[in-house]
């Protein structure tokens, strides 16, 4: 929905050179322009007015003097820096644009009809006057000579496989007689056809097509070659096809003209002849006829070059030149150039620009030359307020189509109405003024401004059909009062107010132009006149006003900004300067420009060809494909196929600049400004005060999307002026999740749920709204504010503080609720209050089933009051009919479940045979057997145990199945048989559980000694077992032989000097005392026995050689703990220095902003040119301990796995605990070593130990430095880099690692304080 706007025209009337132009080119290179005639060739800057180079063609004999020769074709040759031209004499000259020389490189003695050069200048096609195609090198070296008129249809020709004839086939309903139907013949070209041949290249130059007169039929037929020279098709026999002939430089088309009986057409073929599509020219049979067609460099522009085929009254034909673009398969006619009827003002030369593509070059009759600049443009309404239509206003020649999508989104070509002129239609703006931003005025080919405006509305149309867009209706035509020596002298259009036009012509300089305000003259009320004129140093381009300043600011063509002040009597134009006064320009000119406020301050924004976005001198973005400003949002399309939309008065140009480099990847999956968009995708309009964003497609379709930061602004304002309706509307259509309505401001909505309650008026409604607060809390299990996580807010806006309560969000909303709509009409809002009740996060379905009842039995006699059925058919719908069975089964309330049950789809067979046995038991047993059937087993219990002895053993049995043995033992006293029962059933269960010493304590304390003693001695409790077997109490050898057997148990479990106890004092058994002491290394409780029961034999045969082999053992593992250790941290070491290289390395070769660089921490997990990996994602829900687990496994102690230097430490840590756990038992040695006299083991091993305390000590502060575990310390030193002292300096600031990833095993402390050494040794 764009159209062309021209940007800028530059008319050079300075050339005059003999005879007519003919022929002309444009230098790729320098901008110039090459134009031949009958007389000289010359070369022109349009620019600067000054001729670079020239030469005679007469003088050499290339052209006659009189002249009457011919230029057929003029070609800039960038490379040979020449210009080669053909003559209708055959003569192929090389115009040397540096000497000025001209040379003959050949001739055709029959003459030449044209040249053309191949897109990369490689190949010349020649067609003589002898109907043949001469192809040559760059060099005019022969290639090939064939001619026009082959007899075969070329390589391309089409295959028949022969199934049937033409005779039998089906023919639709033309029927048989179009089998018969004779062929018609071909009609001859037109009168007015020049009968020369056309050449046209393919844009990749590996086909070109030639139309030439065929001489069977007089009529022009289109052939197509290849590059070597070889016909690959010829066109189907089309009939009034004309002269005119140009391939589209994209390669899928080729474009000519035809003449039909009742119109006039531009036609499309295919590479093999056939045709492919046309559109109709808005002119009669034989108004005008085609002189050429022109597809510009990008192949998105077509110019039709058409000529009058009657003079007018003046006896002169008119000259038009029109532009055409296509989208969504409609052909638009979007400029149209009058050159009126003065032969001197005709053009004669028209082609476009090579490097531009949008840059039209023309040259008249007289040698002016007229350039004109396109650009796209989307001429869109500019209102901020809900009166505006969004209106989009699409030329197509003398319609204007018209859409205005906030009534309606109608796919091009189609429009909501069309505005009907009487001249082809250059340009069109909307009125700047507020409230009047719907209508527009017209600027026609003819010079004229139309103004459209309202009409009376009308919701009905006169055939009873509902009005949606009422069209705009013409209220008045004006002419400006400005000279128009060429089309469109006038341009940049701005309807500034109702009065009051801007427009742009140009300045007295080439360099120059002219702002021009014009107003309607009190004289002649259908003129303007021109009341001001400011002159403007440059090339304006642009212009563009902002609605909510009213500031107009100016593009010049080198990108410096301008602002115009025309709210005064005498307008005048300065630089746009910032808030320090600084002159702000764009670094490169933009073709897309808008005004728009950045943190209270006005900035120009604008786009350039090349996507760059730029706010002032300050570049945003750099992909951006299109934007829009719509009150306080920019919004952005990128060619990575986003959709940005910023709040542009929360944000700086810094911030913006972040935003918009942001490239959408899972940290931005809930941010609220980025949505993904079609590829392609440009943005046409927005709709002011809504949430709409009308976006256009490459092929031309449209699409709407609500964009989320514009729904979620749109929301917050309705939610902050309490339009609770508006909200929920907008929310249930967008199905934004409704839990949003409370979060944003949680205290304002429960201060005004009345409010909410009386707009939303439909209980649907509020249905809704609770049963999606409850689906949220029961999808994600926990509790949730949406304005932190599905909607966050953005950083500027205040956080709005949440209700101190304890209770859930849930159970909160829908006890106010329910609240508010009990007090304000309980029968209207009974089934929402029924849904406040099934909707909390533990539902009281008891509750809402006893309002049901009273429902029943005391129905309410206000009118359109809910009934009891209809309550339990909603409740059924909210809750599951078992469940609600159940539930009401659970009441004891037999009414109650035989109402729930009617409404069920329960068979009567099934329940009732049920209920009615139930109402047969007592009333306790009754409870207990409805419990145990909902699994209510603890309430079961309870009712059970009041029923009677009768029932203790169903009790019992309940109790073993469902393990209640706690709650029984609570519902009956401990001098109840009963009470001695169950704890004995919960000793075994204890048992089987593996917890014996606790059954031995319940079976005690019941009265069951000789069990409680078997408990346990079999859990190894020897005090509680001796005391019960006191109590018994058991005979002295059975005494003896029970303390034996816990004895040995003990000893198993490595507790010596227990079981030393039991065997002294109650096996009276000391030496067998004495040896478990000295197994135990108990040492000194070993020499008491031994003197105490005076076996000093056991010292000689036992003792001795005990100690003496625990001093051997204790050596040999501090050496080898020592050995261990000294191992570990020098290949710490090692790692640590590899991986500190590699830091530095990675730091040099990416620069300090690598993200990477902070992973070859020390306290990092990455090994460089590690062969391991490890992933954590699959053991974030397990339990610490399992986590714990999981965590050291990947502690490898391999060299070269991930985390080694992680592993070594704590391998470190844990030999540093173990040898310092040692003092106690090394002096108890060290002891009894001295006591025997073994001094010299015992200096050895009290070195040993000293030595390995001394050498792990030391080592603590190189194993862990300080600050490891902090952020490091700034890395400076000699082998440090700039990259990296930056790095680290920035490294400082960055977010911490996850605390799994941050781990490292802290430093072990070490015992100083425990003497354990021996004097007497040292």
């Amino acid at each position: 929905m764009r159209n062309l706007k021209l940007l800028k025209s530059l008319r050079s009337s300075e050339l005059q050179g003999p005879g007519s132009p003919q022929c002309f080119s444009v230098r790729a290179d320098t901008g110039s322009l090459l134009i031949a005639s009958q007389y000289s060739i010359t070369e022109y800057d349009p620019r600067t007015g000054q001729v670079v180079s020239e030469a005679s063609l007469t003088a050499d004999g290339f052209l006659p003097e009189d002249g009457s020769g011919v230029v057929v074709g003029l070609q800039d040759l960038a490379e040979l820096e020449s210009a080669c031209l053909a003559t209708a004499g055959g003569d192929v000259v090389l115009f040397n644009l540096n000497t000025c020389q001209l040379e003959c490189v050949g001739s055709v003695d029959r003459g030449l009809t044209s040249m053309s050069w191949s897109p990369d200048e490689e190949l010349v096609i020649l067609t003589t006057g002898q109907e043949t195609i001469i192809m040559m090198t760059k060099d005019f070296e022969p290639i090939t000579e064939v001619g026009i008129h082959q007899d075969d249809f070329g390589e391309g020709k089409f295959i028949t496989v022969g199934w049937g004839k033409k005779e039998t086939q089906f023919h639709g309903s033309e029927g048989k007689q179009a089998a018969q139907r004779k062929i018609q013949e071909v009609q001859p070209a037109v009168s007015w056809d020049d009968r020369r041949p056309r050449v046209t290249w393919r844009g990749d130059g590996q086909l070109f097509a030639v139309s030439a007169i065929c001489p069977q039929t007089g009529a022009r037929k289109v052939r197509v070659w290849n590059r070597e020279g070889v016909l690959q098709a010829t066109s189907e026999p089309i009939n009034g096809l004309e002269q005119a002939l140009c391939w589209k430089p994209s390669g899928s088309l080729i474009a000519s003209t035809q003449r039909h009986p009742n119109k006039h057409s531009v036609v499309f073929m295919e590479k093999n002849g056939l045709l492919h599509g046309d559109f109709a020219l808005p002119l009669s049979k034989d108004q005008a006829k085609v002189r050429e067609l022109l597809w510009n460099s990008d192949s998105a522009v077509l110019v039709v070059w058409l000529e009058d085929m009657s003079a007018g009254e003046d006896g002169q034909v008119n000259t038009y030149i029109q532009l055409w673009t296509v989208a969504n398969y409609h052909w638009y006619l979007k400029q149209s150039l009058e050159f009126g009827p003065d032969p001197q003002k005709v053009p004669v030369c028209v082609c476009w620009d090579p490097e531009c593509s949008l840059r039209l070059h023309v040259v008249t009759r007289s040698w002016t030359s007229i350039t004109y600049d396109w650009g796209w443009t989307t001429e869109r309404s500019t209102g901020l307020d809900a009166t505006d239509n969004a209106s989009v206003a699409v030329i197509d020649g003398e319609k204007i189509l018209v859409t205005t999508f906030r009534q309606c989104v109608v796919p091009p070509p189609m429009c909501s109405f069309e505005l009907q002129l009487k001249s082809p239609v250059n340009q069109v703006t909307f009125l700047c003024q507020p409230e009047g931003t719907n209508q527009l005025a017209a600027f026609t080919a003819d010079g004229q401004i139309s103004i459209y405006t309202q009409g009376e509305k009308s919701n009905k149309s006169a055939d009873g059909f509902r009005v949606v867009s009422h069209p705009l209706i013409l209220q008045k035509s004006f002419r400006p009062a400005v000279l128009q020596d060429v089309p469109l002298a006038l341009r940049q259009l701005l309807w500034l107010q109702d009065e009051l036009f801007l427009g742009v012509s140009p300045g007295l300089l080439p360099t120059s132009s002219t702002l021009l305000m014009l107003r309607p003259s009190q004289d002649a009320g259908d003129t303007l006149t021109v009341r001001s004129e400011v002159e403007v140093d440059g090339v304006v381009v642009s212009v563009v006003h902002s609605s909510q300043t009213g500031t107009v600011a100016l593009q010049l063509e080198d990108g410096r900004i301008r602002k115009l002040i025309w709210d005064c009597q005498e307008p005048s134009v300065e630089d746009w300067r910032d808030s320090s006064g600084c002159s702000i320009n764009f670094p490169v000119p933009c073709v897309q420009m808008a005004l728009c406020s950045i943190s209270g301050e006005e900035y120009l924004l604008g786009l350039t060809e090349r996507s760059h976005l730029y706010a002032g001198d300050s570049e945003l973005a750099s992909s951006v494909s299109s934007f829009a400003i719509c009150n306080d949002f920019l919004l952005v399309t990128t060619h990575s196929h986003t959709c940005r939309c910023l709040q542009l008065s929360t944000l700086t140009v810094k911030g913006l600049q972040a935003a918009l480099a942001s490239d959408g990847g899972q940290n931005d999956q809930n941010d609220e400004t980025l949505r993904r968009v079609e590829r392609g995708s440009r943005i046409v309009t927005v709709v002011p005060q809504d949430t709409r964003v009308i976006l256009q497609m490459p092929r031309g379709n449209l699409e709407t999307i609500h964009h989320r930061a514009l729904v979620l602004a749109q929301l917050r304002k309705w939610l902050d002026s309490l339009k609770f309706r508006d909200a929920f509307e907008c929310m249930r259509k967008l199905r934004i999740n409704l839990n949003f309505i409370y979060d944003h401001n949680p205290k304002a909505f429960l201060e005004n749920i009345e409010t909410f309650i009386k707009q939303l008026s439909s209980i649907n409604h509020i249905n809704l709204f609770l049963t999606e607060l409850n689906f949220l809390f029961r999808f994600l299990l926990r509790e949730e504010d949406t304005t932190g996580s599905m909607y966050p807010r953005s950083e500027s806006s205040p956080v709005q503080p949440q209700p101190a309560s304890k209770q859930k969000k849930v159970d909160v909303v829908c006890d106010a609720l329910r609240s508010v709509m009990e007090s304000m009409d309980p029968n209207k809002f009974c089934l929402s209050i029924l849904t406040a009740h099934v909707k909390k996060t533990v539902p009281e379905l008891e509750i809402a089933l006893q309002k049901v009842h009273e429902l029943r039995e005391n129905p309410p006699k206000a009118p359109g009051a809910v009934s009891a059925e209809e309550a339990l058919k909603y409740l059924l719908f909210l809750v599951n009919v078992n469940d609600l069975y159940d539930y009401s089964l659970g009441t004891y309330d037999f009414d109650l479940v035989l109402m729930v049950a009617e409404k069920s789809q329960k068979d009567p067979k099934e329940y009732l045979p049920f209920l009615n046995m139930l109402k047969s038991l007592e009333p306790n047993y009754q409870r207990y057997t409805i419990d145990k059937h909902l699994k209510r087993y603890r309430k079961a219990l309870h009712h059970i145990s009041k029923c009677g002895e009768e029932h203790f053993p169903e009790a019992l049995q309940l109790v073993k199945e469902q393990k209640l043995y706690s709650e029984a033992l609570r519902l009956y006293t401990a001098d109840n048989a009963h009470y001695k029962t169950l704890s004995c059933a919960y000793a075994e269960h204890l048992v089987e559980q593996q917890q014996a010493e606790q059954a031995g304590l319940l079976l005690w304390r019941c009265g069951e000694p000789a069990r409680a003693l078997q408990a346990f001695a079999t859990s190894s409790s020897w005090r509680n077992a001796i005391c019960v077997a006191q109590q018994i109490p058991l005979p002295p050898d059975q005494l003896a032989l029970l303390a034996r057997d816990l004895a040995e148990k003990l000893n198993e479990q490595r507790r010596y000097s227990e079981a030393a106890l039991l065997l002294d004092q109650y096996a009276k058994d000391c030496e067998e005392a004495i040896l478990a002491l000295i197994t135990g290394a108990s040492w000194e409780e070993a020499l008491r026995l031994i003197y105490m029961h005076n076996r000093q034999d056991i010292t000689e045969t036992n003792l001795k050689p005990a100690i003496l082999e625990a001093v051997n053992t204790q050596t040999s593992f501090l050496e080898a703990q020592v050995g261990t250790f000294t191992r570990h941290k020098t290949r710490l070491a090692v790692v640590r220095e590899q991986k500190e290289k590699a830091r530095l390395d990675m730091l040099d070769e990416d620069g300090p902003d690598c993200a990477d660089a902070e992973l070859y921490s020390e306290a990092s997990s990455v090994m460089t040119n590690s062969k391991y990996s490890h992933s954590n994602s699959r053991i974030s829900s397990r339990s610490s301990k399992n986590r714990r687990k999981a965590e050291r496994k990947k502690l490898s102690l391999k060299e070269g796995s991930p985390m080694e230097d992680r592993a070594l430490m704590f391998a470190l840590a844990e030999i540093i605990t173990t040898v310092d756990k040692m003092r106690e038992e090394v002096h108890n040695l060290l002891k009894v070593l001295v006591l025997f006299q073994f001094d010299k083991q015992a200096e050895k091993l009290q070195l040993s130990y000293d030595e390995a305390l001394q050498v792990m000590e030391a080592a603590v502060p190189e194993v862990w430095p300080e600050g490891l575990q902090t952020s490091q310390a700034p890395l400076t030193g000699p082998n440090s880099t700039a990259n990296s002292i930056m790095a680290s300096f920035q490294q400082q600031q960055r977010p911490a690692a996850s605390q799994q990833d941050a781990e490292v095993p802290t430093a072990p402390k070490m015992r100083n304080g425990v003497r354990w050494k021996l004097s007497v040794l040292k």
